[in-house]
């Protein structure tokens, strides 16, 4: 199924469910919502989140409506729906960093992302799959099979090795680098276009995993027009940070840098930065995705402040106890017609 005619589908359902909801009461804190965790009608909003524990951060599954509270700017609203999600229907983005300093890692990352597809694809999800390095290119487009994923997966290679058949560049129609502007890991390029050409028009829970360093080399856009194309696309960012740090050494240069921009995006749209080490391999990693892809909550309320003036809204998610923590996107853009 294609995005147009499943775009098209989540706006039929999605009617629906807002009539629904304007002629039925709220329910009640203790029940659970069995309504989709995007947003129903023009005016609703919806987050999706985690809750993880303060010490040791594992995964909080059992909370109830009752036990969160939600603010807009600073003014409480008055939550609409609320649901544990565990198997609504996910759309992926996979981003893999294929320049210079991944070149190494390349075997890993494609076995590693094969075995995750492998496992967390069901039935109604789908996933692409992008590199990026000195250009960003689609390696697989949506599809619903792991073996497709794998076969594309197997294409891949290092910036500085020749090229497998089939990429094609993502189109880009922002604005044009100064001439002589270095490339060679365009890892802001790749999450704005993923956001903006892939995940925009889709429907329902939708994430981009990013494996890299986190060095942005010749980028056209930057963090925060990268930041704000995910917002807008509802897109949570899965950041994993993996280091060669052999090469960083044999080069002189200094590894870590990266890993403060990572954060920032993950955190700006409900995500998490996993970091890569001896002791927490790339599997583990993936494992520890698709517990959280798995373990989510959905948020839905109307807003007090109506208008649609394309303003960014900032929203704090509060849980009652003290000892967790609430992992969910910053805020959105309150956009006409754009679903959140």
């Amino acid at each position: 199924m294609n995005s147009t005619v499943r775009s098209i589908l989540g706006v039929l359902v999605l009617a629906g469910a807002a009539l629904t909801q304007a002629v039925q009461p709220a329910p009640q804190a203790d029940q659970q919502s069995e309504q989709p965790t995007i947003r129903v009608g023009v005016d609703l909003v919806n987050i999706l989140f985690t809750v993880r524990a303060k010490k040791g951060g594992a995964l909080i599954p059992n909370l109830e409506q009752k036990d969160f509270t939600i603010y807009e700017d600073g003014k409480q609203q008055t939550i609409s729906h609320f649901s544990r999600e565990t198997d609504l229907p996910l759309t992926l983005g996979l981003l893999i960093d294929i320049s210079a300093s991944q070149e190494r890692l390349v075997d890993i990352e494609r076995q590693a992302a094969s075995a995750f597809f492998s496992s967390v694809l069901r039935k109604k999800d789908e996933a692409f799959l992008i590199s990026f390095g000195k250009s960003t290119d689609l390696l697989q487009d949506y599809t619903n099979s792991a073996r497709q994923l794998s076969a594309a997966l197997s294409d891949l290679r290092g910036d500085g090795q020749t090229p497998g058949l089939g990429p094609v560049p993502i189109p880009n129609t922002g604005p044009v680098p100064q001439v002589g502007t270095p490339k060679g890991t365009l890892l802001f390029d790749a999450v704005y276009l993923a956001s903006d050409e892939k995940l925009k028009t889709e429907v329902g829970r939708k994430a981009l995993i990013l494996i890299t360093d986190g060095e942005d080399q010749g980028s056209t856009y930057n963090i925060h027009t990268a930041i704000e194309a995910a917002q807008k696309a509802d897109a949570i960012i899965y950041s994993i940070y993996y280091v060669d740090r052999e090469f960083y050494l044999q080069g002189g240069m200094m590894a870590g840098g990266g890993e403060r921009d990572l954060r920032k995006m993950s955190e700006e749209t409900g995500g998490h930065v996993f970091t890569v080490g001896r002791k927490h391999t790339l599997d583990d990693v993936f494992k520890e995705i698709q517990d959280e892809l798995r373990n989510q909550y959905s948020i839905g309320y109307v807003p007090t402040n109506s208008a649609r003036d394309g303003s960014f809204r900032h929203i704090e998610i509060k849980v009652d106890n003290k000892d967790y923590r609430v992992q969910a996107r910053s805020g959105y853009y309150a956009t006409p017609n754009n679903p959140q």
